[in-house]
C-alpha cells in the first residue's frame, strides 16, 4: 500500500532561510520625506498580493457637454466684454481727435464768385467762378483744369463720380435734391420695411473725393453756342433766381418722369421714383388704416379705404403691391382691428397679357401664381381710362374683341407705367431738329447727344436713348462702302458696310450674323448688288429689330461708368490728339459702348425672382436673401450698407415702425 503524503508549498520565509530561488534585494535611495505616519504602519506581509492600478470612471456625456457649453460661453463672454470694451475705447479715441478746432479765417475767396459778371443771350450772371475755387491749394490746383458738368445726382451721374480720377477735371454737380436715391429700395421705404435715410448718401460727400462742387439748382435751358447751362435757384427768400453756369464738358444724367399715356386724372395718383413719393405714400397708407378702424366709418368706406391699386406690372408696381401685401401680413394684423386686414383688397392693373412681361415667361407665371396664393387681384390685358378722387375706371379686352368697363373704389392710386422726358430733356431735345424721339434724348454709340457739337454734351441714364435706326446713315454708309463709285453695293461693299454698321451701332450686331444669307434675302433681282432701294428696305428693318435698352438703373450705372472712363483718356491724350490734328477725340480714346446684361431681379413677397439670361432662378426665403444681398453690395457707401442691415434686423425683430411722421 502506498501512503499519501501532503506536499506543502514552501513559504516565501522558509525559502529565504534555505537561500533558494530568492534575489538579492536592490538598495534604493529612502524618500528625502517621510510622514510620521508611515512609520506607524504595520509591514507588509508576505502574504499580501500586489494591487493593480486601476482607471478613473468616465465622466458621464451630460457632464462633457454642459462642460464644454460652459468653457465655449465664456469664452464668447468674454471676447464679447473685450470687444465691447475695445470698440469704445476706438470711438473714445476718435471723438477725441475728432472734435478739434480748425482754423478757417481769412478764407481766400475770387471776386468773380462774389460778383459775377452778366452775359449770354437773356444777360444773367455767369458763374465763372465758385466760391470755394481757391479755398486751398488743391482747389487751386484744379481751377484751370477744363470744367465738367453734371446734371442729375442718379445712378449716371453717381457712377461717373466714382470714376473719374482725381486731378484731371474742374468738377460741379447741379441737383435740385442733395443727395443720391438708392431707387430700387423704394417701395420698401414706402411701407416702411426700410428707412429713407438708409437709402440716400449727400452728393457733397461723393463728389468731395475729386475736390468737386455742387450746386442746388435746377436746369433750365442750353446755350450750346457759347458752352452756357441755365440754372435756377432759389434765393433766401425763397425766390426764384436764374444765372448760367460755363462748361467745357455736360453730362446730363437728370433722369425721367412716368409717362402719363394721355389718361385723365393722374393728379390723383401716386408716383414712386423719389424719396419724396415714398414718404407721401407711405403717410397716405397709414392715414387709410388708421381712418378705417374709427367705429365711425362705414363698411363701405372702410372698403375703399383699404383697396390699394396699382397701375403697371412691371418690377415697380409689382414690388410695390408685394410690399403692401407684406405689411399687412406681418404688421397690420398684429397692431390694429383684424377687420382692417380681413378687407385689404390690392389690384395690380397690367396692360399687357403678363406681369413682369420683360423677364421669361417662367418667372412672369412664378410671380402671377405667387400673387393669386396671396389673393391679389391681377387684371390683366386691361388699360385705365381714367383716375377719380375715389374710383379708378379701366377696360378690359376679351379674346373675341369685347371692351368691358370696371371701376374700383379707392383711396391709393400708384402710376407706374413707362417713362417721360422731364422739362429739361425735353427743352434740350427742342432746341436740335433731328432729336426725334419722343421719350429721350437720342444718343449716338459713344453717348454724344445727336445734333450737339462733337464732344461737348453728352447724356445718360433715363433721360437718353441711343439710337437704333440704321437708315438715318444711309448716304454715309453707301459712300464709305461704293469703292467703285457705281451707285451699288455687291457683296463685298455689303460685307465692309457691315462692319462699319457694327462698329456705329453696336446693339445690331445681333441682326448682323449671317451676311450672304441677309444679302441675298434683299437682292430682289438677284443681280449680286443691292441697289439703293433694296438697301433701304434692308436697313430700316435692322433698324426696327433692334430693341432699346430699358431705363434701368443697371444700363445707367454701366453708361456712367463707361464715360468716367473715357473722360479719364481724353484728360491724358488731349494734348497728343489736338496737336496730331484728330477731331473725334472719343473714337481716338475708347470703343463704342457696350451694355452688358447682369440679369434682372424682383421681390414679391418673402420670394424673390431672378432673370439670369438663359437662366432664371426664382424662390421663397433663400432667394429673397439673394436679392437683399445683391442690393445690398450695390449700395453707394459702407454708411448705407450698415443702416439699411440695421433697418432689416429691426424690421424682422420689432416690425416696422407705424408710426406717422
Amino acid at each position: 500500500m502506498y501512503q499519501l503524503t501532503r506536499v506543502c508549498k514552501p513559504g516565501r520565509a522558509r525559502l529565504v532561510h534555505l537561500g533558494i530561488g530568492i534575489r538579492p534585494p536592490l538598495l534604493r535611495p529612502l524618500p528625502s520625506r517621510l510622514l510620521a505616519t508611515d512609520a506607524l504602519k504595520p509591514p507588509t506581509t508576505s502574504k499580501s498580493r500586489p494591487q493593480i492600478p486601476t482607471e478613473p470612471l468616465p465622466r458621464s456625456r451630460l457632464l462633457s457637454r454642459i462642460l464644454l457649453v460652459a468653457k465655449y460661453t465664456g469664452l464668447a463672454a468674454f471676447s464679447s466684454t473685450f470687444g465691447i470694451l475695445l470698440l469704445g475705447a476706438g470711438i473714445f479715441i476718435h471723438d477725441a481727435f475728432t472734435y478739434t478746432n480748425k482754423d478757417v479765417h481769412r478764407v481766400p475767396v475770387l471776386p468773380l464768385a462774389l460778383h459775377p459778371e452778366q452775359g449770354g443771350p437773356k444777360n444773367l450772371p455767369i458763374v465763372r467762378a465758385l466760391v470755394d475755387d481757391v479755398e486751398d491749394d488743391e482747389a487751386k490746383k484744379l481751377l484751370d483744369k477744363p470744367k465738367l458738368v453734371i446734371v442729375g445726382g442718379g445712378w449716371g451721374a453717381v457712377s461717373v463720380l466714382h470714376t473719374l480720377s482725381l486731378g484731371d477735371w474742374h468738377v460741379t454737380v447741379v441737383s435740385p435734391e442733395t443727395f443720391t436715391t438708392f431707387t430700387p429700395l423704394l417701395p420698401s421705404a414706402a411701407v416702411g420695411t426700410v428707412q429713407v435715410r438708409s437709402l440716400v448718401e449727400p452728393l457733397r460727400k461723393i463728389v468731395a473725393r475729386l475736390r468737386g462742387h455742387f450746386i442746388d439748382a435746377k436746369a433750365i435751358d442750353l446755350v450750346m453756342s457759347e458752352r452756357l447751362l441755365e440754372l435756377e435757384t432759389l434765393t433766401s427768400t425763397g425766390e426764384p433766381q436764374r444765372v448760367y453756369l460755363p462748361y467745357d464738358k455736360l453730362i446730363i444724367a437728370c433722369g425721367s418722369t412716368s409717362s402719363t399715356h394721355g389718361i385723365q386724372g393722374l393728379e390723383h395718383c401716386f408716383q414712386l421714383k423719389t424719396i419724396s413719393d415714398a414718404q407721401a405714400i407711405r403717410r397716405r397708407i397709414l392715414d387709410n388704416f388708421e381712418t378705417a378702424s374709427l367705429p365711425t366709418t362705414t363698411p363701405e368706406e372702410r372698403k375703399r379705404l383699404l383697396s390699394f391699386v396699382v397701375c403697371g406690372g412691371g418690377p415697380t408696381g409689382v414690388e410695390t403691391a408685394a410690399e403692401i401685401y407684406d405689411f399687412c401680413q406681418e404688421d397690420i394684423v398684429n397692431y390694429y382691428p383684424k377687420i382692417c386686414r380681413e378687407e385689404v383688397s390690392i389690384h395690380v392693373i397690367q396692360s399687357r397679357e403678363h406681369i413682369l412681361n420683360t423677364y421669361s415667361e417662367a418667372i412672369s407665371k412664378y410671380a402671377e401664381e405667387k400673387f393669386r396664393r396671396d389673393n391679389v387681384d391681377l387684371v390683366t390685358s386691361a388699360r385705365v381710362s381714367a383716375v377719380h378722387p375715389d374710383y379708378v375706371v379701366y377696360t378690359v379686352r376679351s379674346p373675341d374683341g369685347t371692351i368691358t368697363t370696371h371701376e374700383i373704389p379707392t383711396n391709393f392710386v400708384l402710376w407706374s407705367t413707362g417713362i417721360a422726358m422731364n422739362p429739361f430733356t425735353r427743352r434740350v431735345s427742342a432746341l436740335l431738329p433731328n432729336q426725334v424721339h419722343k421719350k429721350a434724348i437720342e444718343v449716338d454709340a459713344h453717348l454724344r447727344v445727336k445734333g450737339a457739337p462733337l464732344g461737348d454734351v453728352y447724356a445718360i441714364g433715363d433721360c437718353a436713348t441711343i439710337e437704333t435706326s440704321v437708315v438715318s446713315h444711309l448716304l454715309e454708309l453707301v459712300d464709305e462702302a461704293d469703292k467703285n463709285k457705281d451707285g451699288k453695293i455687291d457683296f463685298d461693299e455689303f460685307d465692309f458696310m457691315v462692319t462699319r454698321i457694327k462698329h456705329r451701332i453696336p446693339m445690331a450686331e445681333s441682326q448682323l450674323q449671317k451676311v450672304r444669307t441677309l444679302f441675298d434675302l434683299y437682292d430682289s433681282d438677284a443681280d449680286n448688288s443691292l441697289s439703293l432701294n433694296e438697301l433701304c428696305k434692308l436697313l430700316e428693318e435692322i433698324g426696327n429689330k433692334i430693341t432699346a435698352l430699358p431705363a434701368t438703373a443697371q444700363v445707367a450705372s454701366q453708361q456712367g461708368k463707361y464715360l468716367g472712363k473715357k473722360l479719364n483718356q481724353l484728360a491724358k491724350k488731349r494734348e497728343v490728339l489736338e496737336t496730331n490734328g484728330i477731331q473725334d477725340l472719343d473714337e481716338a480714346v475708347s470703343a463704342s459702348f457696350r451694355y452688358t446684361h447682369l440679369g434682372s431681379l424682383a421681390y414679391i413677397g418673402n420670394a424673390a425672382v431672378f432673370d439670369l439670361g438663359n437662366l432664371s432662378f426664382m424662390g421663397g426665403l433663400i432667394a429673397m436673401y439673394a436679392w437683399r444681398s445683391v442690393y445690398w453690395s450695390e449700395q453707394v457707401s459702407a454708411r448705407t450698407r450698415f443702416l439699411l442691415m440695421m433697418d432689416w434686423i429691426i424690421r424682422g425683430v420689432w416690425g416696422r415702425d407705424l408710426s406717422r411722421l
